[in-house]
């Protein structure tokens, strides 16, 4: 839409306070044109750490679906559940088929 168009689709008092706030920021002294640019950068710093959270909470979520995941698979292999106890003996078996020949590395990644 070209810039006639827009104007008159808007209502005369949009066009006029449109005029008016951007007389209002060309009047603006410079510390006050400083305070609006701070208060903007301000805004997109939280927005940043807003996102960076969400992004971390959507990781987390699919690490956790993840592990969840390899222990039901474990569990199923097994037959029973895995009691804390026996998580320890579980790692010293897989580091231990690795050890030998990176048999566990090798069955993870399809060879």
């Amino acid at each position: 839409m070209d810039e006639k168009a827009k104007i008159s689709s808007q209502e005369p008092q949009d066009v006029v306070s449109n005029t008016e706030h951007k007389k209002e920021r060309k009047s603006l002294s410079y510390e006050e044109k400083l305070e609006e640019l701070d208060r903007k950068m301000e805004q997109l710093k939280a927005r940043k750490r807003d996102l960076a959270a969400r992004h971390s909470k959507e990781e987390r979520k699919k690490r956790t679906k993840r592990l969840i995941e390899v222990g039901a698979t474990v569990e199923s292999v097994l037959g029973h559940p895995i009691e804390h106890e026996d998580l320890k003996n579980l790692e010293n078996f897989l580091r231990s088929q690795d050890e030998r020949g990176n048999y566990f590395t090798n069955a993870m990644a399809g060879k």
